[in-house]
């Protein structure tokens, strides 16, 4: 359909061998004070610097469950169904008003789209593929956030467990290529990491916060 977003979910299957003969990435090894620096086309892995990515699995839930907890006691009471119509309408008559103010600054703009579920995982598509170094501008050197990029991908996986019978038939086959081609990628990646021999993020000394 002409509404939907046009997207492209590269195949990794198939540009697989014809990646690794045209576009070789390597990823830098955590260097030390006895290496000499080296300028290197491969990707920065970039390292949360809070400390929060040497966090456990374990820790990482732990503080997520807390959070939870706190949020759930100051979250107020849900809106009424009367609230959350009126509040949709106001905002629907707000985002009208937004998009005839722009329209008639710029005559020539196609009329926007409705959102739909498409646009949903794009965002989500687009956001891990960066994380992982893509979109990179020519002859700067790729920066990893290889947690963001984990993170990102593991909502893909929430998405399509909440949404799992509820999506129409294209609706879930984007959703499932999506996902199997961004954890291809993670899988790739983290693979040519652990073979540089990439050192991960030092411990955070016990009782320093």
């Amino acid at each position: 359909m002409s509404d939907k977003p046009k997207f492209e979910v590269i195949d990794r299957r198939k540009m697989k061998a014809q990646e690794e003969q045209t576009s070789p990435t390597t990823t830098e090894a955590k260097e030390t004070p006895s290496q000499p620096e080296e300028k290197s086309a491969g990707p920065q892995l970039v390292v949360n610097e809070s400390g929060q990515g040497s966090a456990t699995k374990l820790e990482a839930e732990a503080a997520g469950q807390e959070l939870e907890r706190e949020l759930e006691g100051e979250l107020p009471p849900a809106p009424t169904a009367e609230e959350s119509s009126q509040q949709k309408a106001a905002y629907e008559a707000s985002s009208q008003r937004l998009e005839d103010v722009i329209r008639a600054q710029n005559p020539a703009m196609d009329k926007q789209p409705p959102v739909g579920f498409e646009h949903l995982v794009q965002q989500f598509y687009v956001s891990a593929m960066i994380q992982m170094g893509a979109g990179t501008q020519e002859g700067q050197r790729p920066r990893v956030d290889i947690l963001g990029a984990r993170t990102t991908i593991d909502l893909l996986g929430v998405l399509a467990e909440k949404t799992k019978g509820n999506l129409t038939e294209g609706e879930q086959r984007v959703l499932d290529s999506v996902l199997f081609e961004t954890r291809m990628a993670f899988l790739e990646l983290t693979s040519m990491i652990s073979v540089q021999g990439v050192a991960p993020p030092p411990p955070q000394p016990k009782g320093k916060r």
